[in-house]
């Protein structure tokens, strides 16, 4: 690169009595200010700007989104489909964590984040990519009480829901981990994240988690680091667990048959929760594993594939079961 703020010529350099007595010879520069002068090279180190990096680039309806800004001066602002993003300092920058709605329609979603860097703030605009969401249709025998509860029941259920909510309430924190996620069993995936569902004919519902195969007592480990925000035996989920990690991120663990943790107390990735069971609204036992981003329920398969370090994606234990098991 060229510049013009360079050193006087050497010919323009004072000699004789006068420079060396420490007076200025007439026409000589006066020290410390820069004449014009021929054109001389400098060696100067290039600046990077913002860079926008979106995870995974190419969705489905019900996937969490990890957007990630690197380069940036201070804490960028920005939106998903016009929903605000909520960023926190990460790495050696600034992430956020999002989600799209299982009602998301196929096409491209936009992505826009306002970010600082050495000079003006600058626009990063990017698109994500979904695709169909391919989920399946399934009918499920369950006993009638779960489909038409007695009204002393739904009470208990109006608490359950009401706990569920302050449980979900949490401020809004930087990341409680600093590792990837990973599999809180190592088994089969009997029923994927998304499932349209009825039960004995009637009740439409959506399966917002994935399901584990297990036999009673196998055991159940946190997904990753994260405070303990409900211990409650509900009336569908049965004996639970939620697990919050902060980020606007949580893990939920259901139809448990023992509990090991208590309510607020801090877990790290690995450390037992508790042990499979079929308590709740279930046909047989199974662990169903729950994550919610911002405010939705996701699917936690997406969770395990994103890259929250930088370093190379882990292969997953989980695999999908060609047929259909446990709810």
């Amino acid at each position: 690169m060229l510049a013009t703020g360079t050193p006087a010529l050497a010919g323009n350099t004072p000699t004789g009595p006068s420079a060396a007595s420490g007076t200025r010879a007439p026409g000589a520069p006066t020290p410390g200010v820069v004449v014009q002068g021929e054109l001389a090279p400098l060696k100067v180190k290039p600046v990077d700007g913002p860079r926008l990096s979106l995870q995974p680039a190419n969705p489905k309806p019900g996937d969490p989104v990890l957007v990630t800004v690197s380069g940036a001066s201070a804490l960028p602002s920005g939106t998903v489909a016009g929903r605000p993003l909520r960023f926190f300092a990460w790495s050696d920058g600034y992430a956020a964590l999002t989600s799209l709605p299982v009602e998301q329609v196929e096409g491209s979603v936009p992505v826009d984040v306002t970010a600082s860097g050495r000079g003006l703030p600058v626009l990063l605009s990017g698109v994500l990519h979904v695709g169909a969401p391919g989920f399946r249709e399934r009918e499920l025998k369950v006993a009638n009480k779960y489909v038409s509860p007695p009204k002393a029941v739904k009470a208990r259920m109006e608490a359950d829901r009401k706990a569920f909510a302050a449980a979900f309430a949490q401020p809004f924190v930087a990341p409680l981990f600093g590792q990837n996620f990973a599999w809180p069993r190592e088994a089969t995936v009997t029923a994927p994240f998304g499932d349209r569902r009825s039960f004995n004919g009637k009740l439409q519902t959506q399966h917002f988690g994935v399901d584990l195969d297990g036999a009673t007592g196998s055991p159940v480990v946190a997904a990753n680091d994260g405070t303990v925000v409900m211990v409650r035996d509900n009336y569908a989920s049965g004996n639970t667990v939620l697990l919050h990690h902060g980020a606007g991120l949580y893990t939920a663990y259901f139809h448990l048959s023992r509990i090991d943790v208590k309510d607020g107390a801090t877990v790290k990735q690995g450390e037992a929760l508790g042990l499979v069971g079929n308590t709740g609204r279930v046909t047989g036992p199974h662990l169903h594993w729950g994550v919610k981003a911002d405010d939705r329920w996701v699917d936690g398969q997406t969770l395990l594939k994103l890259d929250f370090t930088g370093a190379p994606e882990a292969p997953g234990v989980a695999t999908n079961a060609p047929g259909l098991g446990n709810p």
